[in-house]
């Protein structure tokens, strides 16, 4: 690899979203990634269908700003707006101007604009099970509906970001982790979001390594 740093926004929250950061800025390829802007969840707005998605469960205000305090502390901007305008297409575009972005937990759709700017791609992290690609359990809520299923265990998927709802290309598929009985949604993400980011980073340098 060039000793070029490899520019990365993440599009994150929650823990899914602080494990993967925490994993860019101090896991063992933190000297790779400069982290160049992170958007992340106000919870506390309805653009982020938080209905459907995983604060619609109990939850502690720490949970909701895990990600943007940590951002802070490594003095990296913080996004908490509506990502599909004007104002941040020219924040993304003009000044975070990412080489790659990488979706994990996020409450908002990536459209056209954001997820063919970085020149090497935009991904997401998605819990599903080896059931074919696109899987079954697409959508806002996977681990809900793996448990209603009865599964015992889960997988992440990594994957590009296109128009569909986590449909692009699959890149890689995550260790299993299992799913504990009594387990609840937010207990899944606990569990696998340390298993997921460790998973997913050294994917993203497999796909710079391949670009050199």
């Amino acid at each position: 690899m060039s000793t070029h740093k490899i520019r990365i926004a993440v599009f994150g929250s929650f823990y899914r979203g602080y494990f993967v950061l925490d994993e860019l800025l101090r896991g063992p390829f933190k000297d790779l990634f400069h982290v160049v802007g992170v958007a992340t969840d106000d919870a506390q707005q309805t653009f982020i269908s938080r209905h459907k998605r995983v604060w619609q469960y109990p939850h502690t205000e720490i949970e909701e700003t895990m990600v943007e305090k940590l951002a802070h502390q490594h003095l990296i901007e913080v996004y908490k707006g509506r990502v599909k305008n004007e104002p941040f297409y020219k924040l993304y575009e003009n000044e975070w101007n990412p080489d790659y972005a990488i979706s994990a937990t996020f409450g908002q759709r990536i459209d056209a604009r954001l997820f063919n700017y970085p020149k090497f791609g935009f991904f997401n992290i998605h819990p599903c099970i080896e059931d074919g690609w696109p899987s079954k359990y697409a959508g806002p809520n996977p681990f809900k509906a793996l448990m209603e299923d009865g599964h015992s265990y889960t997988s992440a998927a990594l994957h590009r970001v296109d128009d569909g709802f986590d449909t692009g290309e699959l890149i890689a598929m995550s260790p299993r982790i299992a799913i504990p009985p009594g387990a609840s949604v937010v207990d899944m993400h606990k569990i696998s979001s340390p298993v997921i980011a460790k998973f997913a980073i050294p994917e993203l340098v497999k796909l710079a390594r391949i670009r050199q």
